[in-house]
């Protein structure tokens, strides 16, 4: 089993050019696979499966009633990113979070423009994650969005494009840690060979961006991260990036709020909490202010924002600039508040509340991806070209019956990576999800999660949906990639 096989298929590769021949950064790596028997690939496969499952990075799909944890399916192919392309990657990135946080932040308080009408005014109002009672918020020092990834996919042409923006608890990083420690293993050589840039400092970027946003005169503050539970889908990453920080994991229950502070039971008494890293969503984080019926938030928290207390990451509200109608704006919002072109490049959108927009998807549901603006996991997906006509009727129902809830996207031709399957060593479809910190600076980590298609010819990577990982190796020219040797053992 190995590459010298391989065929791209008329795809964009992340290791191979169009005429079979490995991009120059991306022989060393497939050499090293070349030179491993079918046997070896397959153990080491098998291996990375066992370190993954035995460490509990685990997760669990709603609704699955058999209730069955499992590992996020991971191949053990890197997908390598060169030099050239992070810098413009992290470059676009840092660019749009500026842009992102400004349009939060105006939206919420001056609305200027809206007042300039630059997105109409509905399009925000009309949003399942506008939330009123975040008008008039300012949170500390200016920030709402401290913890974000952005999805972004390859097209045939080589360009990296965003697909989505994720605001407001973004999930995956546990895996990318995770993904980086097993391939240390498993590729020694391979982290030799190439300047890999390291992952492993994500916990300390983390923590540093949680202690900038504590409240003033905190020097030592009170970190938590909250969790709804272990009942959660995410639970083990809540758990694990509590642990990399060195801060308390708390639910709802552990907190209370008196005389307008929040506090943590201990063993020792009450703990005031000065900083609330949350991955609990905007609705359920206080029943006083939104859902009445939610056991997992905190009752009292938001006024204990609003009084600069307590520090909340990410901000309340911050959903408003990652709904998928809104997503269509943002290279106005980077030219409106930047003065600049947007450097990552979105994909064409078209906006089904728009009458001229939505006739032409009703047009064209055999050519096109439709989403609704408020789902994510890949539900809620239509697939023109993979669709059938009965599922296209049901689309164009929904579209007109509610055209704000659904946006739609030509089909890319998604890039692929070399991927072991039961039938060898196969391209499939990848996308990208970076993870960046907002405090002090903007920081990108350099690598992020590839999530892969598994199933031959499918777009669709989301967990939910059967697609699995890969570890990204963010390739450097300089020498900090050596400094890997000395990662924590579980990065």
């Amino acid at each position: 089993m190995s590459l010298e096989t391989y065929q791209t298929d008329g795809f964009f590769d992340e290791l191979f050019a169009q005429c079979g021949t490995p991009h120059p950064s991306a022989a060393p790596l497939i050499a090293e696979i070349n030179a491993l028997g079918r046997g070896d690939l397959k153990r080491r496969q098998r291996l990375a499966e066992d370190i993954l499952y035995q460490s509990g990075n685990t997760f669990n799909v709603y609704g699955d009633k058999k209730g069955t944890e499992k590992i996020l399916p991971f191949d053990i192919i890197p997908r390598l990113i060169s030099s050239e392309d992070w810098g413009r990657l992290e470059k676009g990135i840092t660019q749009r979070l500026h842009a992102l946080n400004l349009f939060i932040q105006d939206i919420y308080n001056d609305q200027k423009i809206l007042k300039d009408k630059v997105i109409p005014a509905e399009m925000i109002f009309s949003s399942a994650c506008y939330l009123k009672p975040c008008e008039g918020l300012s949170p500390p020092k200016g920030i709402w969005t401290h913890i974000s990834g952005t999805d972004f996919v390859r097209d045939a042409d080589g360009e990296f494009y965003v697909l989505e923006d994720n605001l407001r608890c973004p999930s995956g990083i546990s895996y990318v840690l995770e993904n980086r420690a097993v391939l240390k293993r498993l590729f020694p050589q391979g982290f030799q060979t190439l300047k890999v840039r390291p992952v492993s400092n994500y916990g300390d970027h983390l923590y540093q961006t949680l202690k900038f946003i504590a409240p003033q005169g905190k020097d030592n503050p009170n970190i938590v991260v909250l969790t709804p539970g272990i009942y959660n889908s995410a639970y083990f990453e809540h758990a694990y990036l509590a642990q990399q920080m060195g801060v308390p994991l708390c639910q709802g229950s552990d907190l209370l709020v008196s005389d307008d502070k929040v506090f943590m039971r201990t063993t020792n008494g009450l703990k005031q909490v000065d900083v609330i890293y949350r991955r609990i969503d905007d609705e359920f984080i206080d029943p006083e202010i939104f859902r009445e019926d939610s056991l997992l938030g905190v009752p009292g928290i938001m006024r204990c924002y609003r009084k600069g207390t307590v520090a909340l990451a990410n901000a309340p509200g911050t959903g408003i600039a990652d709904d998928k109608a809104v997503y269509a704006y943002v290279p106005k919002i980077i030219k409106y508040y930047l003065g600049e072109d947007a450097i990552s490049p979105n994909v064409p959108t078209y906006i089904c509340e728009d009458e001229k927009e939505r006739n032409y998807v009703l047009d064209n549901l055999d050519k096109l991806v439709v989403k609704a603006v408020n789902l994510s996991g890949g539900y809620g997906m239509l697939i023109g070209p993979k669709s059938t006509k009965a599922e296209r009727q049901e689309f164009a129902r929904r579209i007109k019956a509610k055209p704000r809830d659904y946006i739609a996207q030509p089909t890319l031709s998604l890039s692929r990576a070399p991927t072991l399957t039961s039938g060898g060593i196969e391209g499939r479809h990848v996308d990208f999800r970076p993870y960046s910190l907002y405090g002090q600076d903007i920081f990108t980590l350099p690598g992020g999660l590839t999530r892969v298609a598994l199933k031959k010819g499918s777009l669709i990577v989301n967990s939910s949906q059967g697609g699995g990982s890969k570890d990204t190796w963010v390739l450097s020219d300089t020498e900090e990639s050596h400094r890997y040797a000395g990662e924590r053992p579980h990065a």
